[in-house]
């Protein structure tokens, strides 16, 4: 597959992108070049390969999900949410922005 000139300005119109008349040539070349890549791309038997979303594989270390203790700063929810203009259970109460 190929493109031609025309069809370099017409996609850099469409896509409200000031491409002055000199860089067409060059930008022709380049998209096409990219195209052949693809097309390349294509070509490569990947039957049996799993999809991976991410080539690198790192488990994230997880922690325990516990109450933090009052030398931390947990463990005093009245404190926490005293100058709050509204609260709930020890909740802040916030406006709604999603409808």
């Amino acid at each position: 597959m190929s493109i031609d000139e025309k069809t370099v300005a017409k996609v850099a119109k469409l896509a409200r992108i000031a491409l002055p008349e000199e860089r067409l040539a060059p930008m022709t070349h380049e998209l096409n070049g990219i195209l052949n890549w693809i097309e390349q791309l294509q070509e490569v038997d990947v039957e049996g390969v799993e999809a991976m979303a991410s080539s690198v594989h790192a488990a994230l270390p997880l922690r325990k999900d516990e109450l933090k203790t009052d030398e931390t700063g947990g463990g005093r929810p009245e404190e926490v949410v005293a100058n709050a203009p509204r609260t709930e259970d020890h909740f802040f109460v916030v406006p709604k922005v999603v409808e």
